[in-house]
């Protein structure tokens, strides 16, 4: 590894190269910056990431002609772009990203990442986003680093040696922080009712936000669980602290905390950091639906967007209009359906902010299907819990009204009745 100016760094860039960015958390802001100030020197850059925290400057119109983004997961830094036919999105299960590299189906130039600081061993650390990163590391021509002490190193799948990377830059940047947000009375209703369905010495699988932080205030009355999901945020640190997260009845990595990428507060940063309890492997692994299943009574919850009356779940646009992406809602709803005793739950309140039902009769036109209604077992609002596993169509609609919201139950059961003929 060379030590160099970020500038110097990104001069390493060259007209036609496709670049990889890390992920989340880890997007390496100041290499970011740098390859953006170079617009006018470069063409025809194709850049490849999944959500992104902080500025997407290559997004901007003006670098139309040298930037192009592919997003695997759009956050809100390229939400309009995408929108608009600036940027363009990849639909893909999150586990199966990683081969799209490694099969060289999408070719890697150039890897930007952002790294801790190498140990006295020369080995430094993904830190906060192991995720797809692995893959983008393994397979580019070209490894850039930032590396920054305030990146917490973590044990799993991101550690590699100062030997696989070309050019680092040192940097004291900030790690993005996502605050912890307090559930609404509705969120806590819906984490209560998956608490009721999560077992003592589940697997969970759970991703950030309102609902998941909900269900983990929900569960201080459980015991032995584990945890082996994409992703997770701080509520899941005081299951932690006081032993309810033991992972004793884990069959695949027991006692351990395993994950892809983390994104929260510095408190969950330095939790993290050189703690051998946390896992954080390859996304390939981790999200793989037959290592999913190998644990006990996988219980994996995930949000949508809409979910109709049959039970399809969309959950990456608002009708025609992208939003977020496929990720790895399939994946971990078909390995805990395969999971001893598992159970794959979607939890979404029962109305949007504007008071329209996310029960719906219809999908949007445009909306994608990111879990079929052959997939889905549990859907789950403030008002209660629909199971659909073996249920006719019939008896899913009835079952899905009933946990819609009042106000919205009688136009569903006329839509319904026009549908199905009856509800009997």
């Amino acid at each position: 590894m060379k030590l160099v100016s970020a500038e110097e760094a990104v001069k390493f860039i060259n007209t036609g190269d496709h670049v990889f960015i890390q992920s989340v958390a880890a997007a390496p802001q100041t290499l970011i910056k740098a390859m953006t100030a170079r617009a006018n020197e470069l063409r025809n850059i194709e850049i490849y990431h999944l959500h992104t925290e902080g500025e997407a400057e290559y997004i901007k119109p003006e670098h139309r002609n040298t930037f192009h983004t592919n997003a695997f997961f759009i956050g809100a830094n390229v939400r309009k772009a995408v929108a608009s036919g600036e940027a363009d999105f990849i639909p893909c299960f999150l586990s199966e990203v990683p081969l799209l590299m490694r099969r060289e189906i999408i070719p890697i130039e150039v890897a930007l990442i952002h790294v801790s600081p190498p140990d006295k061993h020369g080995y430094c650390s993904l830190g906060t986003s192991v995720d797809v990163s692995v893959a983008g590391v393994q397979m580019a021509e070209t490894v850039i680093a930032q590396i920054n002490p305030n990146m917490p190193r973590t044990h799993g799948d991101g550690v590699l040696h100062i030997d696989e990377i070309d050019y680092g830059v040192e940097v004291t940047d900030e790690i993005p922080e996502l605050p912890e947000m307090e559930p609404t009375p509705e969120e806590l209703a819906i984490g209560e009712h998956c608490a009721e369905l999560i077992e003592d010495g589940a697997t969970l699988q759970m991703g950030i936000g309102a609902i998941p932080n909900a269900v983990l205030k929900a569960l201080t009355n459980h015991r032995d669980l584990g945890v082996h999901t994409e992703m997770f945020s701080d509520g899941l640190i005081p299951l932690l602290e006081k032993g309810i997260v033991n992972g004793k009845k884990k069959r695949v990595h027991p006692k351990k905390v395993v994950a892809s990428f983390v994104m929260g507060t510095r408190k969950l940063y330095d939790f993290i950091d050189d703690n051998p309890e946390i896992a954080m492997l390859d996304v390939a692994y981790v999200n793989d639906p037959h290592v999913i299943r190998r644990n006990p009574k996988v219980t994996a919850i995930n949000s949508a967007i809409e979910v109709d009356l049959t039970g399809q779940v969309c959950a990456d646009s608002i009708g025609a209009r992208m939003y977020s992406g496929v990720g790895g809602q399939m994946d971990f709803i078909r390995g805990a359906s395969l999971s001893e005793g598992g159970k794959p739950i979607i939890a979404l309140p029962s109305t949007t902010a504007k008071g329209e039902s996310k029960i719906v009769h219809f999908l949007k036109e445009g909306g994608g299907v990111v879990t079929t209604r052959a997939n889905v077992h549990y859907v789950v609002t403030e008002h209660g819990v629909a199971n659909l596993y073996g249920k006719t169509l019939r008896q899913r609609a009835k079952e899905l009204i009933r946990i819609a919201h009042p106000n919205h139950r009688e136009e569903l059961q006329k839509q319904a009745f026009e549908r199905f003929k009856t509800l009997d």
